[in-house]
């Protein structure tokens, strides 16, 4: 089940604190968790947030927008307060919905943080567009953008992809090089445009292969959040070079998400675990 952190209280902040907008929403997730809001109950303006939090009303809307895109928020019309209902994130999302909602919650920050383990990029690829659009058109502004990602390396006897008729067959292998040099290569080039356009003063993309079948994904994200989703193994046709292959295959967009913020053991854990993989068995992964 989703997790997220608490705040240590209500309180709001000192003057000449700033809030983010995570934090803002975090506060109003747990009045509604809690039901002091509960379900059907209209939220205060955002003028009164503004006063309350002592932000701005950029800030509110951030925090408004985070709360309707998890499902504690039915969508605002123009002028009108926005209303509680009931969450769909106290079960897991599937890949292609979680991770792109909380990495366009992590771009928020001005210095952004992202590491990932996974098969191909093709989930950190897609969620990745929404934030870099945000960029593109000023909408946001951070300072820095660190991701590392760790695939696996299609050298290596992967236990997956491979032919359902005959596991030494290569050509699911091959097939997946292509997969992970294309989205690799778009999460890569996408990145470094905005350092080169000037929009973000310093970007770094590193990417190593590892010589392990990964049997779940990791999304660890500002070193606060860490998301996990198991791979499932299923038989499935794909058509490589004018041929159909039965082969068996993983699904990672409609793998369930689990998100974990509070368990801070957990998180440091999870990094420790990135850590040691990405300073031993990782090695720059040859693209071309």
């Amino acid at each position: 089940m989703s997790q997220e952190t608490a705040p240590d209280s209500e309180t709001t902040q000192q003057a000449g604190d700033l809030l983010s907008p995570d934090h803002v929403a975090g506060v109003l997730r747990d009045r509604i968790r809690s039901g002091e809001l509960p379900r059907h109950a209209k939220l205060p303006t955002q003028r009164a947030l503004v006063e309350e939090f002592r932000v701005n009303r950029t800030t509110v809307r951030q925090a408004l927008a985070i709360l309707e895109r998890e499902g504690y928020l039915s969508a605002r019309g123009r002028g009108a307060p926005a209303v509680v209902s009931s969450p769909a994130l106290d079960l897991p999302r599937p890949a292609g919905v979680e991770v792109a909602d909380r990495i366009a919650v992590a771009f928020q920050s001005d210095d952004i943080t992202i590491d990932a383990f996974c098969l191909t990029t093709e989930t950190l690829n897609a969620a990745l567009s929404g934030p870099l659009i945000a960029i593109s058109t000023g909408e946001l502004a951070p300072e820095s953008i660190s991701i590392r990602v760790m695939l696996a390396d299609p050298d290596a006897p992967l236990a997956y992809p491979r032919l359902v008729s005959d596991a030494g067959d290569r050509r699911p292998l091959e097939r997946l090089r292509r997969l992970t040099r294309t989205f690799s290569t778009s999460v890569r080039h996408q990145l470094t445009s905005l350092a080169e356009m000037g929009l973000v003063p310093k970007v770094s993309v590193e990417i190593r292969g590892v010589p392990i079948t990964p049997v779940q994904k990791v999304y660890l994200l500002n070193g606060t959040e860490v998301l996990t989703a198991y791979y499932q193994v299923v038989p499935r046709v794909v058509e490589y070079e004018q041929e159909q292959l039965e082969i068996y295959d993983v699904l990672g967009l409609n793998s369930k998400v689990f998100r974990s913020s509070s368990d801070t053991a957990f998180v440091e854990e999870s990094h420790q675990w990135f850590e040691s993989l990405w300073s031993t068995l990782a090695q720059p992964l040859t693209l071309g």
